[in-house]
C-alpha cells in the first residue's frame, strides 16, 4: 500500500467496522493515516539485513509459581452479592436465541 490513504478509504473501514464518521473525522483520519503509512514506507528503506526479527526489546521469560491448594470460597459466600442465582449457581440473563447453532 503505497501512498495516501483517501477518504473513500477511510469511509470503506468505517464502514466495514460499523462507524459513523463525520466529514470532519474522515478527513482527519485520511491525513492521520496517510502520515502513519508515510514513515512505515520510510521505515521500509532501512537495510535490515542480518537483524533478527524480535518480539520485545528486553529479555523476558515466563515467571511460573508452583501450584498450590489453597481454601477458596464457599458457594455461599461466591453467591452471597449475586443479583439472581439458580440453586447454586449464578442465573445470567439469555443473549443467544434458540437459532444461534451455539
Amino acid at each position: 500500500m503505497a501512498g495516501r490513504i483517501d477518504e473513500a478509504q477511510v469511509r470503506h473501514v468505517a464502514k466495514l467496522s460499523r462507524l459513523e464518521l463525520t466529514d470532519q473525522e474522515v478527513a482527519m483520519f485520511s491525513t492521520d493515516l496517510s502520515a502513519i503509512v508515510e514513515y512505515i514506507e520510510k521505515l521500509n528503506e532501512l537495510d535490515t539485513t542480518g537483524v533478527e526479527p524480535l518480539a520485545h526489546c528486553l529479555p523476558i521469560h515466563n515467571v511460573f509459581r508452583p501450584d498450590e491448594i489453597k481454601p477458596s470460597l464457599d458457594t455461599e459466600a461466591a453467591l452471597a452479592n449475586a443479583p439472581q442465582r439458580h440453586d447454586e449457581y449464578f442465573k445470567v440473563p439469555k443473549i443467544l436465541d434458540d437459532g444461534s447453532g451455539a
